[in-house]
C-alpha cells in the first residue's frame, strides 16, 4: 500500500468509519456473537474492549496531548496567545453550550437518569471535523485552522473532564495513588533533563508507571500518557498534526506523534468496532439528548462566544464571516470518537449507554449538512492555490479594522 493511499485513508478517517459500520451491522445481525467477541476474556484474561479502551486509547490521547503541547510552541495555533483568544473563547462556548442544552433537555423531559451523561457532547472529533472543514471551505480557508485549534483545545478540556468527572466505575477513586503518577512525571522530567533523545524510554518507563498509577487511583488509565507526553523534548516550533512524517523535525515529541499517528488512525477500526456496536432498539431519550446537545449546543456555543470575543477586541480571522462561523460551530458538533469513549464510561446501564452512543453516532449527520449549506450559502472556498499575504504572514489572522469581516457587529 503506497504512502499516498495511506495518507488518504488517514485523512478520510476510513478505519474509524469502517469499524463503526461493522459494529453497527454485527450488533444488529448477531448481537450475541458481537458482545462475546468484545467483552469475553481473550488472551491474558482481558477482553478486546479492555485492550482497546484502556491500552490502545492511551496512545490516542497521548497524540492529542502532544498536539496540544505543540500548539503552544512558536508557530502553533495557541502561540502567540492573542491569536488564540477568539477560538479559545469559542472553545469555552463549545463546551458550555452542549452542557447547557443537555441539562435543558433533561429538565424538559424530566429524565434525571441522564444526569451523568453531560460530558458526552463536550468534545469534538479532531480528524473528522478537519476533514469536513476542508471539504466545505477549501484546504486553505482560515476556518480550517480556526476549527482545528478549537478542536484541539476542546479535546484538552475533554481530557480534563474525563479525568475529573468520569473515574473508573469499577474502582473507587483512591487519590493517594496519584503519587505514583507524580513520580512518573518526575521520572519523565529527569529523562528530559538528561536530554534523552528517544521517546521510547518515556513511553515504556514513566508512561507505563503512569498507567498503573491511574489504574490504582480509579481514574481512567487511557489518560496515562497525557501527563507524560508534554515532558518530551521539542524542537521549539510546531510542525502541525497533519504535516508529512518525512518533514518532521528529529525531536522526541514530533517523532512520537508521527510514529504513532498512522498505527492509531488504522487502529481506530478496532475502537469503532469495540464501541459502536449499538442495537437500533437502543434509541431512547439519551440519544436525543446527546445528538441535540452536539448539534445545537456546539453551534450556538461556539458562535456566541466567538462573537463575544470579537466584541471584546479579539477579532475573528480574515475570511470568517457570520455564515462561516455558524458552519464552523456546526462542524464542531462532530463528536464521534471522544463522545463514544465518554459514553462508555458515563453510563453503566447498557440501555442508557447504547442510547447515548447512538446519539454520538448520529452526530455524523452534521457533515453532509455543513457541506451542503456551504454550497447553498455560497461560502467562498480557499484552495491550495490561494496565496498568503504578500508579506508572508498568515492571512487568516491579519490585524486591523480593514481586515475584519464582521466589523459591523
Amino acid at each position: 500500500m503506497g504512502g499516498r493511499t495511506l495518507k488518504v485513508i488517514q485523512e478520510l478517517s476510513l478505519p474509524l468509519i469502517a469499524g463503526v459500520v461493522a459494529a453497527l451491522v454485527w450488533a444488529n445481525v448477531d448481537p450475541h456473537g458481537y458482545h462475546a467477541l468484545i467483552h469475553e476474556p481473550i488472551a491474558g484474561g482481558v477482553s478486546l474492549h479492555f485492550l482497546v479502551n484502556d491500552i490502545f486509547m492511551a496512545l490516542f490521547f497521548g497524540i492529542a496531548a502532544g498536539e496540544i503541547t505543540e500548539s503552544c510552541l512558536p508557530g502553533g495555533a495557541l502561540n502567540p496567545p492573542r491569536r488564540a483568544v477568539n477560538p479559545l473563547l469559542g472553545t469555552v462556548g463549545g463546551v458550555l453550550g452542549p452542557i447547557a442544552v443537555f441539562f435543558a433537555w433533561m429538565a424538559i423531559t424530566g429524565d434525571h437518569s441522564l444526569r451523568n451523561g453531560w460530558g458526552i457532547p463536550t468534545a469534538t472529533d479532531i480528524a473528522i471535523a478537519w476533514l469536513v472543514a476542508r471539504v466545505a471551505f477549501g484546504a486553505r480557508h482560515p476556518a480550517v485552522s480556526y476549527l482545528l485549534l478549537l478542536a484541539v483545545a476542546d479535546d484538552g478540556i475533554g481530557l480534563a473532564i474525563i479525568a475529573v468527572f468520569y473515574p473508573d466505575p469499577h474502582h473507587p477513586v483512591q487519590p493517594i495513588y496519584l503519587l505514583i503518577v507524580a513520580a512518573a512525571m518526575g521520572a519523565a522530567y529527569a529523562l528530559r533533563r538528561r536530554k534523552v533523545a528517544s521517546f521510547w524510554p518515556y513511553v515504556l518507563g514513566p508512561g507505563v508507571v503512569s498507567w498503573w498509577g491511574l489504574h490504582l487511583t480509579g481514574v481512567h488509565p487511557a489518560l496515562a500518557l497525557v501527563p507524560i507526553v508534554p515532558m518530551l523534548p521539542t524542537s521549539g516550533i510546531d510542525l502541525g498534526l497533519f504535516e508529512d512524517a518525512e518533514d518532521a523535525m528529529p525531536d522526541p515529541l514530533n517523532r512520537f506523534t508521527h510514529t504513532f499517528k498512522l498505527p492509531v488512525d488504522l487502529g481506530l477500526f478496532a475502537f469503532g468496532l469495540a464501541n459502536a456496536g449499538v442495537e437500533l432498539s437502543s434509541v431512547g431519550n439519551a440519544t436525543a439528548a446527546v445528538a441535540i446537545a452536539l448539534a445545537v449546543g456546539k453551534t450556538c456555543g461556539v458562535f456566541s462566544f466567538a462573537i463575544l470575543a470579537h466584541r471584546l477586541g479579539f477579532p475573528l480571522p480574515t475570511g470568517i464571516d457570520l455564515r462561516t462561523l455558524v458552519l464552523a460551530g456546526m462542524t464542531a458538533g462532530l463528536g464521534l470518537t471522544v463522545a463514544l469513549f465518554v459514553a462508555g464510561v458515563a453510563f453503566t446501564d447498557p440501555h442508557l449507554q447504547g442510547a447515548a452512543k447512538m446519539g454520538a453516532l448520529l452526530s455524523v449527520v452534521v457533515a453532509p449538512v455543513v457541506i451542503t449549506l456551504a454550497r447553498v450559502l455560497r461560502i467562498e472556498r480557499w484552495t491550495d492555490a490561494r496565496a498568503p499575504d504578500a508579506d508572508g504572514g498568515d492571512p487568516a489572522y491579519a490585524s486591523g479594522d480593514e481586515h475584519r469581516d464582521v466589523a459591523s457587529l
